[in-house]
C-alpha cells in the first residue's frame, strides 16, 4: 500500500541570515515544490526571475529551512502489513528527517531516492514528520574545505554537494539554489517482500547482412531481460522462494514468463522471448512502437507488489572506428546511421518541480519543429523526470544522458564516492527501460578541463573525477545497464592518449566560435560529431520587456546586465555582429539583430556541418531551451517561446537540404573570403532518392540572371553528394550587388557574396495581404525587391501569437504566407495591420539601410 504525504505540510526558517519579515513565519509549503516558490506564493519575495531580484533573494539559499507535516495512521488501514518505509524520491539537498522526534534519516544528494523502516515510531492517531535542510551555499563552501579544493568555473563551490550545478547559476543561469522535497514522499506499507528494483532491458538480434539493414527493418526477434531486486525483512535461508510474472503486451502481441526468486535469495531474472519484436525507430527512421511491461511479484497466491512500465526493442551503439580521417563518432541505432541533429537540454525552470508534463510535450513540439532527432540532457542540470523520457519514446527522439559532472574537478575520496556510486545505481535503474536513451556520458569537459584549464598544478596530486568517469560509472553501466554505450566525457576522441577535443577524433565542443572568432569561421573545422557550440541572443521582446522594467530599456541599462550571465557578454554580441550588419542605436532594432545574427550564425554552422557527411555524423547546438528569461544560446526562451533561431534550425535540419559552401583546392573547408570554388551541396535524410536536376543561377539583386548552370543529380537514402559550381557562375561581377540561388525541385539554398553590411540592400518594399484562416491569421507577403530574411516576430503584437516560419528571403516578385496562431482570445485582440507593422514585419534591409522600421 502506498500513500503519498503531500499535504499539510508548512516551511518556515530555522537559520542563517533570515529577514526580519520572514523570521518566525511559516508559510504553507508544497509538496513537490521547493521554498522559493512558497515563499514567492505567500508574498514573502520578489519574482526572482525580474528585474534584479535575483539579488534580493540570495538570502534564501544561505538559510536552513525546515519542513513540517503531520498526518494521521492507524495500523488498521494497512491489515496484515509488517513492514512501514518512509519513501523520498529526492530531497533537495542536505537534510535531515525526523518523525515524532525520532532522527530517522540523513541525506546530502539531490538526485538520490531514500527509504527508511518507521514501523517502531509511527503512533495510532497523529504523527509528525519534519525536514530539515541546511543552507545549501553554506554546506557547499563547508564541505569544499572539507574534501579539499577542486577547480570549477562558478563562484560557489558546487562540485562539493550533489545537487544541480547551475542551480548556483551558470553562464546563462540564476543564482537560486533552492531546498524542499522536490520529488514525491510517501508511506508504503508491506509484508513478506517487496520490489525493491525492476530493470527491463531489451536485446535485438539483427541480421547480418548490410543490405537487410540498410533499408527499413521493421520487426526482428527480440528479447526482455526483467531484472528484479527483491527486499524481504530479512534474508535467510528459509526464506521461501517468490513468483516473478512478466506480462509483455504491445504491438508484438502478448507474451509473458514467469521465474522464481529462489529461497533466501533477492535477485532473479526473467527473460521474455518475442519472435518478432516490432522495432523502436528514431524520428524519422520509423515508427516508434512501445510495449507496456507488467511485473508481479507472489508468494503462493497471495500478490505482494507489482511494477508497470514501457519499452521498445531496439539496438543501440557508438561506433568509434578509426578510419583514414581519424577516429568516427557514429551513432547507430538498429544497425543503421543516424545522422544527429541535436540541442542541447538544460532544466527547462530553475524550479525544476515547475516542469510538468504539458511542458515537457511544449519543448518537445519545438524540438520537433526544428526536425531534431536527439537531445542531450547535460550532465550540470539534472536527470529529468520520468515524464521527459516518456515523451522521447514517444515522439522517437533519441537521448543523450550526462552524469551529474560539469566543468569542474570532484573528489573521488568519501563521502562523495558513495554517493555518486547509490545516485548513478539510482539512475540507471529508472532511466534503463527508456528505448529513447542511446548514450550515457560519464561528465561535461571535465577530461577536456583537466587538460585544458590548467587544473593540474592546482589539484595538486588530488583526485579529481576521472576514475568516476573510467571506473565506477562504466562498472555501475556494466552491472546495471549494457545495452547502450557510454562515454567517459564529452568532448571525447575515444582514448585518453589523445586530446579530448581533437577535431578528427571522436565529439568535439567549438567555444572559440563566438568567445574569440567570428562565425563564418565555423567552416574552418570538420569535426567528426559536434557535441556543443552554439551563438547568444535574446529572448524574444515579450519575453525581454516582461522581465525586465528598465526604464530606459538599453542593451546595458541594469536589468539587461543581470539578464546577461556570460562574461563580457554584450562586447561578444556587439563583435560578433558589426562584421555583418551595423550596430543599431535604437533598442528595438538591436533585439531585432541580435535575433538575427543568432539565427543566421548557427544555421551556416549545422548547414557546415551536414555538408561534411559522412565524415561528420552530428550536431548539437547549445542549447534547446533556457530556465529563465535572459540573453543566452537557447532557441527556445525562458517563458517557452520560440526565437528566430529555433527556426534556422528547422530549415538547416530539413530532410532535405541543398547549401552552398566554400571549398578550397584541397577539399578542405575555406574561411569563405573565396568563392572561386563553391559547392552545392544536396543532403539527403530520408530513405528514398533524391533525383533531379540541380539549377544554379547567379542574379542581381534585381533579380536578372547573370550566369547559370544545370548538374542532373540522383542521390540514394540518407546519401550526401556536391556539385561543383562553374568558375563563371561563382564569381561575382558586383558582390555587392549579386546573389547565387541553387535549387533541387522545390528546394533553395542561397550564397551571398558580401556581408549584409557591405551588400547594395534596399529599404524592403513589401505588399502584404492580413485575413483569418482556419483558426490563425494569414499573411501574405510579396517582395517588390529583393528582401533577405523576413520574420514576423508576432509576439510583439500579442505575447501569446507565434508564426509558423522565420527568415524567409525573398527574391523580386516572389511571395511567401505566414501563420500566425495562438489562443482565440489572443487571435481575437488582433488589428490586422499591427501584424505587418515594420517593427513586426522584420527583415535584414531594415538592419542595412536604416529605413522602413517605423
Amino acid at each position: 500500500m502506498r500513500r503519498e504525504l503531500h499535504e499539510g505540510w508548512t516551511a518556515r526558517a530555522v537559520g542563517g541570515p533570515v529577514p526580519a519579515h520572514v523570521e518566525d513565519v511559516a508559510v504553507p509549503a508544497t509538496v513537490p515544490g521547493s521554498v522559493h516558490t512558497d515563499l514567492l506564493a505567500a508574498g514573502l519575495i520578489p519574482d526572482p526571475y525580474l528585474d534584479d531580484h535575483e539579488n534580493l533573494v540570495a538570502w534564501v539559499g544561505r538559510c536552513d529551512w525546515e519542513y513540517r507535516t503531520t498526518f494521521a495512521w492507524s495500523a488498521a488501514d494497512t491489515p496484515g502489513a509488517d513492514r512501514h518505509d518512509l519513501a523520498f524520491d529526492g530531497l533537495d539537498t542536505v537534510a535531515t528527517v525526523v518523525l515524532n522526534g525520532t532522527r530517522v534519516l540523513s541525506s546530502r544528494n539531490q538526485f538520490r531516492t531514500y527509504r527508511v523502516g518507521v514501523a517502531d515510531l509511527l503512533r495510532e492517531g497523529e504523527n509528525e514528520l519534519v525536514v530539515t535542510f541546511a543552507s545549501p551555499v553554506r554546506y557547499a563552501d563547508r564541505e569544499s574545505l572539507a574534501l579539499g579544493y577542486r577547480p570549477q568555473v562558478n563562484k560557489h563551490p558546487y562540485n562539493a554537494i550533489r545537487k544541480s550545478a547551475c542551480s548556483f547559476g551558470w553562464d546563462w543561469g540564476i543564482d537560486a539554489p533552492s531546498v524542499g522535497l522536490w520529488k514525491p514522499v510517501r508511506l508504503e506499507s508491506w509484508s513478506t517482500a517487496r520490489l525493491a528494483a525492476v530493470r527491463p532491458l531489451v536485446s535485438v538480434d539483427l541480421p547480418d547482412d548490410a543490405a537487410s539493414r540498410a533499408g527499413h527493418l521493421a520487426t526482428a526477434p527480440g528479447r526482455l531481460a526483467v531484472h528484479v531486486d527483491v527486499e524481504r525483512p530479512s534474508v535467510v535461508p528459509d526464506d521461501g522462494a517468490l513468483a516473478v510474472r512478466v506480462v509483455l503486451r504491445g504491438p508484438s502481441g502478448e507474451h509473458d514468463a514467469e521465474g522464481i526468486v529462489s529461497a533466501g535469495a533477492t535477485t532473479a531474472v526473467v527473460t521474455v522471448d518475442v519472435p518478432d519484436a516490432a522495432l523502436w525507430w528514431p524520428r524519422g527512421y520509423g515508427d516508434q512502437p512501445l510495449h507496456d511491461v507488467e511485473v508481479t511479484l507472489s508468494d503462493g497466491d497471495a500478490r505482494l507488489d507489482g511494477w508497470s512500465g514501457r519499452t521498445g526493442f531496439r539496438d543501440a551503439r557508438l561506433d568509434l572506428t578509426p578510419d583514414e580521417h581519424g577516429t568516427s563518432f557514429t551513432v547507430v541505432v538498429n544497425g543503421r546511421e543516424v545522422w544527429v541533429k541535436g540541442a542541447n537540454w538544460i532544466p527547462d525552470d530553475v524550479f525544476v518541480h515547475r516542469v510538468t508534463r504539458e511542458r515537457y510535450a511544449a519543448r518537445l513540439d519545438q524540438a520537433e519543429l526544428a526536425n531534431m532527432n536527439l537531445l542531450r540532457v547535460w550532465g550540470g542540470g539534472i536527470y529529468e523526470a520520468d515524464d521527459f523520457y516518456d515523451l522521447c519514446d514517444e515522439r522517437g527522439i533519441l537521448t543523450w544522458q550526462d552524469f551529474a559532472f560539469a566543468c569542474a574537478a570532484y573528489s573521488e575520496d568519501e563521502p562523495l564516492r558513495s554517493e555518486v556510486e547509490a545516485e548513478a545505481r539510482d539512475n540507471v535503474t529508472r532511466l534503463a527501460p527508456h528505448p529513447s536513451l542511446v548514450v550515457w556520458n560519464g561528465s561535461n569537459e571535465n577530461i577536456w578541463g583537466f587538460g585544458a584549464w590548467g587544473w593540474d598544478l592546482r589539484l595538486e596530486g588530488k583526485s579529481w573525477g576521472l576514475g568516476y568517469y573510467t571506473e565506477l560509472l562504466p562498472g555501475v553501466l556494466a552491472e546495471l545497464d549494457g545495452t547502450r554505450p557510454y562515454t567517459p566525457s564529452s568532448p571525447w576522441s575515444g582514448t585518453l592518449d589523445v586530446h579530448p577535443n581533437d577535431p578528427d577524433h571522436g565529439s568535439m565542443h567549438s567555444w572559440e566560435l563566438w568567445n574569440r572568432q567570428d562565425w563564418p569561421r565555423y567552416r574552418d573545422d570538420v569535426p567528426r560529431f559536434m557535441a556543443e557550440f552554439g551563438w547568444q541572443g535574446p529572448p524574444t521582446w515579450s519575453t525581454l520587456t516582461r522581465a525586465i522594467s528598465d526604464d530606459p530599456l538599453t542593451p546595458e541599462s541594469p536589468g539587461m546586465l543581470v539578464h546577461q550571465k556570460a562574461a563580457q557578454g554584450n562586447d561578444k554580441l556587439t563583435d560578433g555582429l558589426v562584421r555583418h550588419v551595423p550596430l543599431p542605436d535604437d533598442m528595438d532594432d538591436w533585439h531585432w539583430a541580435m535575433s538575427w545574427n543568432q539565427a543566421v550564425a548557427v544555421q551556416v554552422a549545422v548547414e557546415h556541418l551536414r555538408s561534411w557527411a559522412p565524415r561528420t555524423m552530428g550536431s548539437v547546438v547549445w542549447q534547446l531551451n533556457d530556465c529563465w528569461p535572459v540573453t543566452s544560446w537557447a532557441a527556445v526562451d525562458g517563458d517557452g517561446r520560440a526565437k528566430p533561431l529555433l527556426h534556422a534550425l528547422a530549415h538547416a535540419h530539413a530532410d532535405r537540404l541543398l547549401t552552398v559552401q566554400p571549398r578550397s583546392a584541397q577539399g578542405a573547408v575555406s574561411s569563405g573570403d573565396s568563392t572561386d570554388r563553391l559547392v552545392v551541396v544536396v543532403a539527403n535524410d530520408t530513405d528514398d532518392v533524391w533525383s533531379g536536376d540541380v539549377v544554379v543561377r547567379r542574379l542581381s539583386f534585381e533579380g536578372v540572371e547573370l550566369g547559370a548552370a544545370k548538374v542532373p543529380v540522383e542521390l540514394g537514402a540518407r546519401g550526401t553528394t556536391s556539385v561543383r559550381v562553374p568558375r563563371d557562375v561563382a564569381t561575382a561581377g558586383d558582390a555587392a550587388g549579386e546573389v547565387l540561388v541553387a535549387t533541387l525541385g522545390d528546394v533553395r539554398a542561397l550564397w551571398w557574396f558580401a556581408e549584409p553590411r557591405d551588400a547594395s540592400f534596399t529599404p524592403p518594399r513589401l505588399v502584404t495581404e492580413v485575413h483569418r484562416d482556419a483558426g490563425a491569421w494569414a499573411v501574405r507577403v510579396t517582395a517588390e525587391n529583393i528582401v533577405r530574411d523576413v520574420a514576423l516576430l508576432a509576439d510583439k503584437v500579442h505575447p501569446d501569437l507565434r508564426a509558423d516560419d522565420m527568415l524567409v528571403t525573398l527574391l523580386p516578385g516572389e511571395s511567401a504566407t505566414f501563420r500566425v496562431s495562438g489562443p482565440e482570445e489572443a487571435l481575437a485582440a488582433v488589428e490586422p495591420g499591427a501584424l505587418v507593422a515594420p517593427r513586426v514585419l522584420r527583415s535584414t534591409n531594415q538592419l542595412v539601410t536604416g529605413r522602413g522600421r517605423r
